[in-house]
């Protein structure tokens, strides 16, 4: 059975530990996936089919945040509708959130397919990469609704208090697609075609183990989709649409940086990147509290229990102080070993090292931005937070970057993206402290 787990008493931080950890480790094998993808396609096929997935994988997750932002929506309206005990409220949200997400994803699969060489050509593919990019794009177009479901199950049975479960559904695709990958790719000779069906493959098994887990073991409450109640499917649009929002200016923010660092170079745009990398991994403890506090909370915020609430947000941010600043200390210390597991030309290692330690230290203060805003966003404030991530983003982060980079020159990178963390953590702080996102009522109006 589903092991659920009831937030709305209890110690606060055995739970917040016990429940972060699972997701921290699928995190992990969601990075691992396109991690292995990339080993098996670089070494079988060359670094032109490596080139093709990369960049169809940018243009893949650009072209989803929307239905990200929608998915990531359903943790608070389901985690609230736990807390509060509402059997038959739950089943009528997760029905409204299966039905419109299902069309999307179908939708967006097939317009998808059939728009790829148009979009890769947008992004500017060069051409010696270009079929072989659209053939593995169009592939795993066809395979949408399988990547979505198995994360979007995932994202039910977290709302319900169960974060041990979905590594079951990743590590499978993982472990899959380790042993498919070669065999499509070699073994059936099918190239780079041969990845893209490895993925779906595996998503898709996921996928249905997944259904079949939830229904017959966990007890989830998934029907047939039908149309959702007027109320409903309004509800779902009104956190969905600024969800998948963020999500958007979240990734062109990104584009907008990497726009910037490009003005330096080859060299700088190589460090960045072997960089990037190393960050993403060392942002992994904040994105899984944040997704952690935003489960915990919205169960309590669906009965109301503010003091709770609050004594969420304390622990939340005590335990990612103490985590990222254990990894700061580490990124600062061995930041040149870890820039070299990725490059090995000195300048972009030297500028690699320099970005990395430079910005090492503001690492907690985006921790700090992660859980408040996982805090706010359990009440249902999508638009609050939205706006949060405009500020963030196109307000702080990407002017600061400029400004800094125009002062400094290279190194004035690090220190852009690193003084927006330390402005964007106050904001956060200021609109947690002082905002109205305790006065929302996601379901006053529900008949």
């Amino acid at each position: 059975m589903s092991v659920q787990m009831d937030f709305t008493k209890g110690s606060i931080p055995k739970q917040m530990i016990v429940f972060s950890v699972p997701i921290f480790l699928t995190n992990i094998l969601q990075t691992s996936f396109q991690f292995i993808d990339s080993v098996w396609v670089g070494n079988l096929l060359g670094s032109n089919a490596l080139g093709a997935i990369s960049i169809s994988a940018t243009l893949i997750f650009t072209i989803l945040s929307f239905i990200i932002g929608v998915n990531s929506a359903s943790l608070t309206v389901l985690s609230q509708k736990k807390g509060a005990d509402d059997e038959q409220g739950l089943k009528e949200s997760l029905n409204a959130f299966v039905f419109v997400l299902g069309i999307m994803a179908l939708t967006l699969g097939i317009v998808g397919f059939f728009l790829s060489g148009w979009l890769l050509k947008l992004l500017g593919t060069p051409e010696e990469i270009f079929p072989l990019a659209k053939s593995y794009l169009q592939v795993n177009f066809l395979g949408i609704l399988f990547l979505f479901g198995y994360n979007f199950i995932g994202t039910v049975l977290r709302a319900l208090g169960d974060s041990r479960t979905p590594i079951r559904f990743v590590f499978m695709a993982v472990v899959l697609n380790t042993i498919l990958d070669p065999v499509f790719i070699w073994v059936l000779d099918m190239g780079i075609v041969g990845a893209a069906y490895a993925t779906i493959v595996s998503q898709g098994f996921a996928f249905i183990y997944g259904i079949y887990y939830s229904v017959w073991r966990a007890n989830v409450p998934f029907v047939l989709p039908y149309l959702p109640s007027k109320f409903y499917f309004f509800s779902l649009f009104k956190l969905g649409v600024p969800a998948g929002l963020q999500m958007m200016a979240i990734s062109g923010g990104v584009a907008a940086i990497m726009g910037i660092v490009a003005h330096f170079g080859a060299d700088v745009v190589a460090g960045f990147g072997a960089a990037q990398r190393i960050d993403s991994i060392i942002m992994l403890p904040a994105f899984t509290l944040g997704s952690a506090v935003n489960s915990m909370a919205g169960q309590n915020i669906g009965i109301r229990s503010w003091d709770r609430v609050e004594a969420i947000s304390k622990n939340g941010i005590y335990l990612i102080l103490g985590v990222s600043f254990s990894i700061s200390v580490i990124a600062f210390l061995f930041a040149e070993e870890l820039i070299r597991l990725f490059v090995s030309d000195d300048a972009t290692i030297t500028f690699g090292t320099t970005y990395l330690k430079s910005v090492a230290f503001f690492y907690p203060f985006l921790g700090i931005n992660f859980v408040l805003n996982g805090i706010v966003r359990a009440a249902g404030a999508m638009v609050q937070i939205l706006i949060l991530n405009l500020i963030s983003f196109w307000v702080l982060r990407v002017p600061l970057t400029y400004q800094f980079s125009r002062w400094l020159g290279e190194d004035g990178i690090a220190f852009g993206i690193g003084t927006s963390f330390v402005i964007s953590s106050v904001v956060a702080y200021g609109y947690y402290k002082f905002g109205k996102w305790r006065e929302i009522e996601l379901f006053e109006n529900e008949k």
